[in-house]
């Protein structure tokens, strides 16, 4: 299934598009039993269950796309993680070595903006950076995660935009040399447009993924590029940290980031960036 988080008539909801980017079949509208906000449903998925099925083979209220304003499906979360260093061309491109373990860094829930917003272009730098991310949506709490039972840890996936400011990631010696500045500036997580189930998406590690800033291709690969998997990411993560429903991992970006070009290239205001991962959708944030 393909779940999204809207408005209409001012309302907040959850629903399942019947086709990418197409209508939407309202459920916290068709039923008083369905929260307005994804993670809320997350949590309650198993008790949902037998309303989201016999909802969906009934007549349900179907909503027109152009009558919703998307939000990001997961606005609520507790932690927004992330793996750095995840794919093989990306790590190529920086003449870097392959991360034997991920590299784990995170944003904050609050980074979170939705799949068609406008943002405000940070004071506090002046080289802001794109990366398109597949993110793996938690669906079930877990610690210590065995490899083999990680999937059932998974509720879905989408598309973040991993927006960075590189002056203050990449900088020697800048704040110490730690990420958290350069990655969890306020806005720097449009996501969405959908959580896309695994039954529906197939198989994770093989979709196409690419960027473009003012409709110009920065970044194409695909996601059989991943150095770690989403198995062997929640395990890793699972050992450190409890894991909670609606967790975000974004799970890393391919090359092609503004850094690593030459000369560099950095967005400016009045970019619209899109980010893209096949079979979920697109993400487009205007730098304002």
């Amino acid at each position: 299934m393909r779940f999204v988080h809207f408005i209409r008539n001012g309302t907040r909801c959850i629903g399942v598009e019947l086709k990418q980017g197409g209508d939407i079949v309202n459920l916290t509208a068709s039923d008083t039993a369905f929260p307005g906000d994804l993670r809320s449903y997350i949590e309650k998925e198993n008790a949902l269950k037998t309303n989201l099925n016999r909802l969906l083979g009934s007549n349900p209220e179907v909503v027109k796309r152009q009558e919703v304003t998307l939000l990001a499906p997961v606005t609520s979360c507790d932690k927004v993680l992330c793996v750095g260093m995840n794919y093989k061309d990306h790590c190529e491109e920086q003449n870097a070595p392959v991360p034997v373990e991920p590299v784990i860094f995170n944003k904050f829930p609050s980074c979170i903006i939705g799949p068609n917003e406008t943002m405000e272009y940070p004071a506090e730098t002046q080289c802001l950076d794109w990366e398109v991310e597949l993110t793996i949506v938690i669906g079930k709490e877990g610690r210590n995660i065995k490899v083999s039972d990680a999937m059932d840890h998974v509720f879905g996936y989408t598309v973040a935009n991993d927006l960075s400011a590189r002056d203050w990631q990449l900088t020697a010696g800048k704040n110490g040399g730690q990420w958290l500045l350069g990655k969890a500036m306020f806005q720097f997580c449009p996501l969405g447009p959908a959580v896309v189930t695994p039954d529906e998406l197939g198989d994770p590690h093989n979709l196409g993924l690419r960027c473009r800033v003012n409709g110009v291709t920065k970044q194409e690969s695909n996601t059989n590029q991943l150095v770690h998997k989403t198995r062997e990411i929640i395990a890793f993560i699972s050992r450190f940290m409890c894991l909670k429903p609606g967790d975000l991992i974004l799970t890393g970006t391919p090359p092609g980031v503004g850094c690593f070009r030459k000369p560099p290239e950095y967005m400016k205001r009045g970019d619209v960036v899109e980010v893209e991962v096949d079979g979920i959708g697109t993400v487009t944030t205007t730098i304002a």
